[in-house]
C-alpha cells in the first residue's frame, strides 16, 4: 500500500473499491471478473499471497476462483461442497490445506445472499500468524459487500427470466439506485433523506429513521428523515433486541421493550400511527432501521423482506465507511512506522559519527529495541534497560541520550557494582569538606555532573539499601544533599538504569526496594541475548573487525566462510563483548590474513573452549614473544609480521616487559 496520502486520497481509494464492484454488477460481469475486482480491493487493506472465492453455481457445484494480487484468476469446480460450506462462522486458520504451496495461515468468511450461505471467501499468507481478529472483521465486510452485489445480480436475472411485472422491475431499479447512492458517501447520515426517497418506491412510508447502538444497547448516533420527525425511541438494554417487529397502532399496542415508557408520545403527537423495524449488526454496533407511517396498519409481514433488503444496503454503506476508516488507519500506522524507522537510522548514524558508538544490528529484535528507544527518547521518562552482560545496554542508553532534548547535556555513566557501598554514595551524591576523614575538600557527585543531561546507572541492583533510599528521593522529589551537607540541591537529570539481573526477583528477596523498582521501571526495554538474534552476528562482526583493525598496522583481511558459520553456530554466553574479544584475539593470530576457524577457537557445539577464557593480554604477549624469537629479535621484521608499526611494537614490548635475552 502506498504510504503518506491524505485522508481525501484514502477516501477516494475506498470509494473506487465500491465503484469497481458496482460497475461489475451494472455491466453484468461474470463471477470471475467480480472476484478479480473484489480481490484487488481487498489487497489495499488486508495483504495476502492468495485469495480464494468459492460460490455455488447453477449446476449445484461450488466453483473455486483463486488468484494472487498480481496474477490471473484460476477457476475450478469443487466436487465436495460440504467441506467448503459447512462452517458458516468467520474463522482464522492457523494451519491451511495449501501448506504444500508454502501457505502458513489464513482466514475464511462466509458469503451470504439473503441470509443463505452461498460461498466462502478465503485469504492465505506464507507468513505465520499474519492475520488478526481485525483482519477477519474486515474480510467479512468485503464478503457482505459481495453478497449484496450477488443478490442484486440474481434478482435481476430471475426477474428477466420470469418476465416480472412492473412493480418487480421498480424494486430492482430502486435497488440499483440505492447501491449507487450509498457507494458515493462515507457517512450514511449525509444521504439518508435520499435513501428514504428511493426506498419509498419499493416500500411506501412517511418517515425513515435509523439508530446506532453499541453492544451494550447504549445510544450512539442517529439519522432520520424528514427534518420535523422527532427522535425515534430505541430498544432498552434490559430486554432482548427483536430482529424484526411490526406495530399496527403505536397508541394502543403494548411496547415493553422500549424506553422510556412514554417514548412514543412525540411520534404520536407528530401524527404517526404505525411502524415496522429491523435490526442488524454492523461491526461493533447494531443498526435499528424503522419505517413510520401516519396510517394505521400500514405494514405487514409481506413488507419485511423489502425492509430487510433496504437495511442490508444501509449496512453495506456502514461497512464502506468502516473499510475506508481501516484503510486510513492502516496507512497512518505504516507512515508512522516508516517515519520512526527513518529516525532510528538517522540517530544511529549521528551517534556513530559524533560519539564513535556503533549501533549495529539487523534483527527484528534489535530494531524493536531501537524503535522503543527512539519513542521514549522524546520524553523525559525514566528508563530501565535489561539484558545479559555484554548485550549493549550502555549503547542503548547513549542512543536515548543522543535522541533526546538533553543531547547537548552530559552523559554520565556510573557502574554501581564497581564501587563499595560508602564510595558509591559519595560518588553518586558528592560530599562536603569534612564529611569524613579524607574529605579535605568538597566534591560534586555524578548527579551534579549530569545536570542537564543523562545519568546512566549500570548494574543498579548492586546499589546498597541506604543508597536506594536516598536515590528514591532523587526520583520522587528531584532533589538531594551531598554527604555531610545541609543544602538542598536540585537534580536536573534524566535517569536511565540498567541491570543484567531479574529486578523483580531482587525485590521479592528483599534486596531491592519495591518503590524504587516501580520508579525505575516506568518504561522498560529488554535486550535479547546475541544467541537469540543471530541475524546481528554478521554485521556486528564486520563492524567490530573494522574497529579492531584501526589499531593494527596490518588489519585482518576478513573472515572465511567457515569462520562466519562458526560465529553463527556459537552460543555467545558473553554476548557482543565476547564476540569482540574473540575477533580481537583472531585478528592478532591471523597476522593480516583471513581469519579462519582455528583463529577463533570456537567449538561448533557452542560450548566455550578453555582457550577462549584466556586473558587477551597474555595471548598478545605470547604471540609477540614467539614472533620475535622467530625473527631473531629483529624488531623491524617482527613488527612487519605482526602488522604493527615499530612504535606500536616498542610500546607493547615496554607494556609486557619483553626484552631480548642475553647472548650466551
Amino acid at each position: 500500500m502506498a504510504v503518506g496520502p491524505g485522508s481525501s486520497a484514502l477516501a477516494s481509494q475506498g470509494l473506487s473499491m465500491f465503484d469497481d464492484l458496482l460497475a461489475a454488477v451494472s455491466s453484468k460481469r461474470d463471477a470471475r471478473e467480480l472476484f478479480q475486482r473484489l480481490s484487488a480491493a481487498i489487497c489495499r487493506i488486508i495483504p495476502y499471497d492468495e485469495a480464494q472465492l468459492v460460490l455455488v453455481a447453477e449446476d449445484g457445484f461450488p466453483h473455486r476462483y483463486a488468484g494472487t494480487p498480481d496474477g490471473p484468476c484460476q477457476v475450478s469446480v469443487v466436487r465436495s461442497p460440504a467441506t467448503i460450506l459447512d462452517d458458516h462462522q468467520p474463522q482464522l486458520l492457523d494451519v491451511v490445506a495449501e501448506s504444500d504451496r508454502g501457505m502458513q495461515c489464513g482466514l475464511k468468511v462466509p458469503v451470504q445472499v439473503e441470509e443463505r450461505v452461498v460461498g466462502a471467501l478465503s485469504l492465505l499468507s506464507r507468513n505465520p500468524h499474519a492475520y488478526s481478529a481485525s483482519d477477519l472483521l474486515h474480510a467479512q465486510q468485503f464478503a457482505n459487500c459481495l453478497g449484496h452485489c450477488l443478490a442484486y445480480q440474481r434478482l435481476s436475472e430471475q426477474a428477466r427470466a420470469a418476465g416480472s411485472d412492473r412493480q418487480r422491475w421498480a424494486e430492482i431499479e430502486s435497488s440499483a439506485e440505492l447501491l449507487r447512492t450509498i457507494s458515493g458517501v462515507l457517512d450514511i447520515r449525509t444521504v439518508f433523506p435520499r435513501i428514504s426517497e428511493i426506498a419509498k418506491k419499493m416500500l411506501p412510508h412517511d418517515a425513515l429513521a435509523m439508530v446506532f447502538v453499541d453492544q451494550d444497547r447504549h445510544f450512539v448516533r442517529q439519522a432520520h428523515a424528514p427534518d420535523d420527525f422527532p427522535d425515534p425511541p430505541f430498544v432498552t438494554h434490559k430486554a432482548p433486541l427483536p430482529r424484526e417487529f411490526i406495530i399496527a397502532d403505536i397508541a394502543t399496542a403494548p411496547l415493553p421493550v422500549f424506553e422510556p415508557a412514554d417514548a412514543f408520545a412525540p411520534v404520536i403527537a407528530a401524527g404517526y400511527h404505525s411502524f415496522m423495524g429491523v435490526t442488524l449488526p454492523a461491526r461493533e454496533q447494531l443498526i435499528e432501521l424503522s419505517f413510520w407511517s401516519k396510517g394505521l396498519g400500514a405494514f405487514d409481514q409481506r413488507d419485511l423482506p423489502l425492509a430487510r433488503r433496504i437495511a442490508d444496503y444501509v449496512a453495506l454503506s456502514v461497512s464502506h465507511e468502516q473499510l475506508v476508516e481501516a484503510d486510513r488507519q492502516a496507512a497512518e500506522a505504516q507512515a508512522r512506522a516508516e517515519r520512526l524507522e527513518a529516525r532510528v537510522q538517522l540517530l544511529s548514524d549521528e551517534l556513530e559519527s559524533k560519539t564513535q558508538t556503533r549501533v549495529v544490528g539487523e534483527s527484528a529484535e534489535w530494531r524493536d529495541v531501537l524503535k522503543k528507544a527512539t519513542q521514549v527518547a522524546e520524553t523525559d521518562t525514566t528508563v530501565l534497560v535489561t539484558g545479559e552482560s555484554g548485550t549493549g545496554k550502555e549503547v542503548v542508553a547513549r542512543f536515548i541520550h543522543r535522541a533526546s532534548a538533553r543531547s547537548r547535556g552530559p552523559f554520565v555513566a556510573l557502574n554501581c557494582a564497581a564501587l563499595p557501598e560508602q564510595l558509591l554514595e559519595s560518588e553518586l551524591f558528592g560530599y562536603e569538606r569534612g564529611a569524613f576523614t579524607s574529605a579535605h575538600q568538597a566534591k560534586p557527585g555524578q548527579i551534579e555532573l549530569a545536570a542537564g543531561g543523562v545519568l546512566f546507572l549500570d548494574e543498579v541492583t548492586e546499589m546498597s539499601q541506604a543508597a536506594q533510599a536516598k536515590f528514591l528521593r532523587v526520583l520522587q522529589e528531584r532533589e538531594f544533599q551531598r554527604l555531610g551537607g545541609t543544602r538542598i540541591l536540585k537534580a536536573n537529570i534524566r535517569v536511565i538504569a540498567a541491570t543484567n539481573r531479574d529486578l523483580r526477583k531482587a525485590v521479592d528477596r528483599g534486596d531491592f526496594r519495591e518503590d524504587l523498582y516501580y520508579r525505575l521501571k516506568v518504561f522498560d526495554i529488554a535486550i535479547a541475548p546475541l544467541r537469540e538474534r543471530t541475524a546481528d552476528i554478521p554485521p556486528l562482526g564486520e563492524a567490530l573487525l573494522h574497529d579492531i583493525g584501526k589499531s593494527f598496522g596490518r588489519p585482518p583481511a576478513g573472515l572465511t566462510r567457515d569462520s562466519r558459520e562458526a560465529l553463527l553456530r556459537y552460543h555467545w554466553p558473553g554476548n557482543v563483548r565476547e564476540l569482540r574479544n574473540a575477533l580481537e584475539r583472531a585478528a592478532i593470530l591471523c597476522e593480516g590474513g583471513l581469519i579462519r576457524p582455528e583463529h577463533l577457537a570456537l567449538e561448533a557445539t557452542g560450548k566455550p573452549p578453555t582457550v577462549v577464557s584466556t586473558d587477551l593480554g597474555t595471548i598478545e604477549r605470547d604471540t609477540i614473544a614467539q614472533v620475535l624469537r622467530e625473527c631473531r629479535w629483529n624488531r623491524t621484521r617482527a613488527a612487519k609480521r605482526l602488522g604493527l608499526t615499530r612504535t606500536q611494537l616498542y610500546l607493547r614490548l615496554q607494556k609486557y616487559g619483553l626484552e631480548k635475552p642475553a647472548e650466551p
